[in-house]
């Protein structure tokens, strides 16, 4: 099972929450494989197990979810988390965290660039176009890959997002 297929039918049952459907059921990945998944009403968390051939893969989506980032790696200080999803697969895992915080771009941008080296990842993209901020990079020891964009707006709060992508064992 992708990444990307658990991601997309996880998006599906959070469209789901909003237009006020059912609070669980089973939908169909892109791939064809049946996905069960729960809302909690009260949080808005989204849970999601979806049976592959290679096993269970599953996710976990919520500002309420916690945060776990690989080994050398931490929210920028004061970070307040929008939105947290964790995909766990039987080879990989990924998390994108969303945050806003009270401090400029560059300085949110340059805490995650120097945790990525320090954890062995190759810098291979760094942009800053229109206010917004982009690094991404690969460790080529296990191929995860990592990506943080981040946007300061007119009144100084930095909004952002850090993604991570591992694979397990790796």
């Amino acid at each position: 099972m992708k990444l990307r297929a658990i991601v997309l039918a996880g998006g599906a049952a959070l469209m789901l929450a909003a237009c006020g459907s059912e609070t669980s059921g089973e939908l169909e990945t892109a791939d064809g494989k049946n996905a069960e998944y729960t809302i909690d009403k009260e949080t808005g968390e989204t849970s999601m197990t979806i049976d592959g051939k290679d096993g269970e893969s599953t996710l976990r989506a919520g500002a309420n979810v916690p945060v776990s980032l690989p080994e050398g790696f931490s929210l920028y200080p004061g970070s307040n988390v929008v939105n947290n999803a964790v995909v766990n697969q039987p080879d990989a895992q990924g998390t994108m965290v969303a945050f806003e915080v009270d401090a400029p771009a560059d300085k949110v941008v340059a805490h995650y660039r120097d945790a990525a080296k320090a954890a062995g990842f190759d810098i291979q993209v760094e942009v800053n176009t229109n206010g917004t901020q982009l690094v991404a990079g690969e460790r080529k020891s296990d191929g995860s890959g990592l990506s943080v964009t981040a946007t300061t707006g007119d009144d100084g709060k930095t909004t952002g997002q850090i993604t991570i992508g591992t694979k397990k064992g790796g």
